[in-house]
């Protein structure tokens, strides 16, 4: 099915996606790769504040390039998304409902997602460039010291993703390799 979202998402609209929907997500996103979600781990560990609120909120693990002449960021392709299940279940049980990435989750993230009702979802790898088009707005909102690799709010329109992991657990890589 195809749908069309708004970000951030809340608990109902992210109960309504299966895996295998075809969505395009319109509003407010984060980016974060492997030094952030480090770094956001510590600052957790240590009782601090995180730099966003991850209540309804949806991370991109992307980390652009520089932004062409005109453009509000460069080529922005998903990461492997398993670098980051060390971290996901703590922000999941923190609120964040989605996550955009590429490849296969955890066994532990697969429960946090049901545990809290989010949503994984695959952005096409290598088609970074592409991605870019549906990026209207980008700006650093923490570690600017991480480079590429630092947190930013990125506004989107129409950005492409399919749903891997749906809120009831059901794993789209899983159900195409039974088939």
């Amino acid at each position: 099915m195809e749908r069309h979202i708004q970000a951030p998402i809340n608990k109902e609209e992210a109960a309504a996606l299966r895996a295998g929907d075809y969505v395009y997500i319109s509003g407010t996103i984060y980016t974060a790769r492997d030094a952030a979600h480090k770094r956001m781990y510590e600052t957790l560990a240590h009782g601090g504040a995180l730099p966003l609120e991850m209540e309804n909120n949806v991370i991109y693990y992307m980390g652009p390039s520089p932004a062409r002449e005109g453009r509000p960021i460069g080529s922005a392709g998903p990461t492997t998304a398993s670098r980051m299940d060390k971290y996901a279940p703590d922000l999941l049980d923190l609120g964040l409902i989605g996550m955009i990435g590429k490849g296969k989750r955890s066994q532990a993230v697969k429960e946090a997602i049901v545990r809290n009702g989010a949503v994984y979802f695959a952005a096409v790898g290598g088609a970074g460039a592409l991605l870019s088009k549906s990026i209207t707005k980008s700006e650093v909102i923490a570690y600017d010291d991480l480079g590429t690799e630092a947190i930013r709010k990125l506004e989107v329109k129409d950005f492409p993703v399919i749903v891997v992991i749906d809120s009831e657990g059901t794993d789209l890589y899983e159900t195409v390799m039974a088939e």
